[in-house]
């Protein structure tokens, strides 16, 4: 923008009389993560459906840390970090919301649920860049194929064509197949979608007009296609494919009607032992059992679509905050609402869409998926905080670029996919919501990772937002990380936030000038590509799971 343009815009928001100063910028931040904790000290208080975290099983020979990380806080105890070959500097702080572990014992019970960071589960970096796979506790111990003793769906285990599939084979990524022999995920819930996205405006609405209006913006325009609840959808059914472990017994064991359930395999590993309970949904169809024949049009398949319209909510309220703090004046293509309205309408406009969201998660009836969808919203304030006030030297970090890049972007996927999982009947520490944590986490890095190479790669017109948007912002991404390896030039310029004059186009020009830093970093993509379709293809194959893999696929090889 030009200065004259940044005049008269800076002149038309002091006439109206709410500008939000510089200063205000961690106020609002603050704010959100005032309401989510709010949120969570509600969904932790003790009810008959609240339930507790167990210790691991004995017979897992991996050490677990004694500290555990509640929400996406970082308890303030010591806790070590194993010694890894790194490519680069190792990130000093888990998270950037950092809390004493006093503190944290006093929004806690011993019924109350207390969630590890995914990037704490699964591992956030390859093995030749200082990756390494994390301790298993009870939110990973169970990374394997979902298991049935049913004659038929093990038959259908050995059938599965798409087992091993390698997303380097196919077209876009190295390969020669042809991705679109996969379903369409988009095609495959369209029709499904379409009631919850008209509806959503009205879920929204509000007696205040120019509220209403700002609140409403994204939703009306339809932009984009609605990538979140697309994927909350397809979860929904990929999952229905699935029997909760526990509820199967061996196809020649004989029973009689007195004879106790099976032991979960979840219970066996420490996944749901001792609980009072699992954060699965009581199954409200007859046989308490959903099946892909029973599961469209059932209240599960309803309060699992309502979760995805909640994760649009959450994520539409970030984009109108972001914008605010970023003083952002375009978003998908049209003008941001802070500036079509105000920043003070624009900042209660995203704090009424989060009030909306929580009145709605609370219907689900489910406390578990409160507490985790409220984590989701902690990590987006975190993610914020990151990005204001990280160090110069946690700048350079790779590990501290996806940290942000899990709290800003992949934090709200992979905790609606394990979400969408419960609401299933699936226990929280089941095999089946493990691939779903595992497949969002990964899938949401993915996303972002190819968002910040777009950045440098991709016309404003195509974007639908500023090109070079973050270097605007100060933020280095994977592709100027990766060059910084090449020319150590880049390293003052990238602690300084490219605040001299030059600097900006000093990083291009060496960014263009590397031979690896742009491929390196879609390697990185590829590799959570690959990472995420490893984990979803951990369920049983159906058209849903398979039409998630294409996913996948699209989300490393789009353009904009």
């Amino acid at each position: 923008m030009t200065r004259t343009n940044n005049d008269s815009l800076h002149q038309q928001k002091q006439e109206q009389v709410d500008l939000i100063p510089p200063a205000s910028r961690s106020v609002t931040s603050a704010g959100r993560l005032l309401f989510t904790a709010a949120i969570l000290i509600l969904s932790n208080t003790d009810s008959a459906t609240a339930f507790t975290a167990p210790s691991i099983s004995s017979q897992h020979s991996t050490p677990v840390s004694s500290t555990q990380h509640d929400m996406s806080t970082t308890v303030n105890d010591n806790k070590s970090t194993p010694a890894t070959p790194a490519a680069f500097p190792r990130a000093a702080s888990s998270s950037p919301v950092v809390v004493s572990a006093k503190a944290e014992a006093l929004s806690h019970s011993s019924t109350t649920m207390k969630l590890i960071p995914s990037y704490e589960l699964f591992q956030i970096l390859p093995d030749d860049e200082g990756g390494f796979t994390p301790h298993t506790t009870y939110g990973n111990a169970l990374r394997h194929k979902h298991r049935t003793n049913d004659e038929a769906s093990m038959h259908a285990e050995m059938e599965d064509e798409y087992s091993s599939l390698d997303l380097g084979e196919y077209e876009g990524c190295g390969g020669k197949k042809k991705i679109n022999k996969l379903p369409d995920p988009f095609k495959m819930v369209e029709k499904e979608l379409k009631p919850f996205a008209d509806s959503i405006t009205e879920l929204v609405s509000s007696d205040q007009p120019i509220l209403s209006m700002a609140a409403k913006h994204f939703f009306e325009k339809r932009h984009g296609k609605r990538f979140r609840p697309t994927i909350v959808q397809l979860v929904a059914k990929a999952v229905a494919a699935a029997v909760p472990e526990g509820r199967y017994q061996a196809a020649d064991e004989t029973t009689t009607s007195t004879t106790e359930p099976a032991e979960s395999s979840s219970s066996a590993v420490g996944g749901a032992s001792g609980w009072e309970w699992s954060g699965a949904s009581d199954i409200e169809i007859e046989g308490g059992l959903v099946t892909p024949a029973n599961h469209q049009g059932s209240e599960v398949w309803r309060r699992q679509a309502q979760l995805g319209q909640i994760v649009e909510m959450i994520h539409v309220a970030s984009l109108i905050h972001d914008d605010v703090l970023d003083e952002s004046d375009t978003r998908r293509g049209g003008e941001s609402v802070h500036k079509l309205y105000s920043n003070k309408v624009a900042v209660l406009a995203g704090d009424y869409l989060l009030a909306r969201a929580s009145v709605l998660l609370a219907r689900l009836e489910n406390t578990a998926v409160v507490q985790i969808m409220a984590t989701a919203l902690e990590s987006l304030v975190s993610g914020e905080v990151m990005q204001l006030k990280s160090s110069p030297e946690s700048m350079l970090q790779m590990n501290s670029y996806l940290k942000k890049s899990y709290y800003k972007t992949a934090s709200l996927i992979c905790y609606a996919c394990r979400s969408t999982a419960l609401l299933g009947g699936h226990e929280y520490g089941s095999a089946v919501a493990t691939a779903c944590e595992e497949f969002g986490f990964h899938l949401g890095l993915a996303f972002q990772i190819q968002d910040d190479i777009l950045d440098f790669t991709a016309a404003e017109n195509v974007l639908g937002k500023p090109a070079l948007a973050d270097m605007d912002l100060g933020l280095s991404t994977a592709p100027i990380l990766y060059a910084s390896a090449e020319f150590k030039e880049l390293k003052p310029m990238i602690m300084r936030r490219f605040k001299n004059k030059g600097d900006k186009q000093a990083a291009l020009e060496y960014l263009y000038k590397s031979e690896h830093a742009m491929d390196n970093a879609k390697g990185l993509a590829r590799f959570h590509a690959q990472r995420a379709v490893d984990a979803i293809l951990r369920l049983p194959q159906s058209e849903a799971r398979d039409s998630l893999i294409r996913l996948t696929h699209k989300v490393i090889t789009r353009n904009k």
